[in-house]
């Protein structure tokens, strides 16, 4: 969603710009092409490859920094810069196509590897840590709470019956033989949802962050979030709210902005993405 990005961050080309999940610089790009030498952006990331990946792909410009650090953690990065204020901040919630893709950081279920799930490798939890050593109520409640799954109980009692589980394929057939055919990859796809936001703490993470944002906006400046599941939206979404209602912000989409039907056959993972955008009043 570049240019619904691009046209809600309205981007000054001397202002200063936080990327808060750049990822693999997808985003970054086109912010830097919009800023003058003058202009700064900031880019931050839990997860050490694609800071390492950023380094070398934005090299050529020098009005960036980059973090390998957790978005949550802005305002420790910002007195890094010297900074107290920011003119825009991109939080996109999505996991990187780079990450999907890796035949060793077990996110997707498509591709048998180690139940790793990290966004940071310097965390020691695992997602088999949790899946080998909680207990079966603690299991459900992780995928009921945060994959909305009705078959939970089902199965974390076949996880418990088939530990210890170790690779993606293991995972996958434990779900397999907790569900019905009829949808079962949307079953398999939000067990390891779940999964992942308890292995990274995605949540409380974000219900950080929301709590302080926006402080560290200008007068004007904006704030984009883009996110790919209701948990994600409705805490976006009621922190904005709320922070509408104490007239410190005012809320940009009234309704959250989708991808446009070209983008999601180009990017059919985009096809779950929700924009919200606001400006800082006061």
């Amino acid at each position: 969603m570049v240019e619904e990005v691009l046209k809600y961050l309205q981007i000054s080309k001397m202002g200063t710009y936080v990327d808060c999940t750049i990822g693999y610089g997808g985003h970054a790009h086109y912010i830097l092409e919009k800023l003058s030498r003058n202009g700064e952006l900031i880019g931050i990331d839990k997860d050490g490859e694609a800071i390492n990946f950023c380094k070398k792909s934005l090299c050529s410009h020098q009005n960036i920094q980059l973090f390998h650090s957790s978005y949550h953690k802005i305002l420790k990065i910002l007195s890094f810069t010297n900074l107290k204020k920011v003119d825009g901040m991109l939080l996109d919630l999505g996991l990187s196509s780079a990450q999907m893709d890796s035949t060793t950081r077990g996110f997707s279920y498509k591709i048998n590897s180690e139940l790793d799930m990290r966004f940071d490798l310097n965390q020691n939890l695992k997602a088999e840590n949790i899946l080998n050593s909680s207990s079966k109520k603690e299991i459900a409640d992780i995928i009921f709470k945060y994959g909305q799954e009705k078959r939970s109980r089902i199965i974390a009692n076949n996880i418990l019956k088939m530990r210890p589980i170790k690779g993606v394929f293991e995972l996958v057939e434990a779900i397999r033989i907790s569900t019905p055919p009829r949808k079962r990859n949307r079953t398999i796809a939000r067990v390891f949802q779940a999964i992942r936001i308890k292995v990274n703490n995605e949540l409380s993470i974000l219900e950080s962050f929301l709590s302080i944002f926006c402080n560290q906006l200008s007068i004007g400046g904006r704030i984009i979030f883009i996110s790919f599941h209701s948990l994600e939206d409705r805490l976006v979404k009621h922190a904005l709210k709320k922070l509408s209602f104490e007239k410190k912000i005012k809320i940009l989409t009234k309704k959250p902005i989708t991808p446009t039907d070209e983008e999601k056959i180009i990017n059919g993972r985009s096809r779950s993405a929700k924009l919200r955008a606001a400006e800082r009043i006061s």
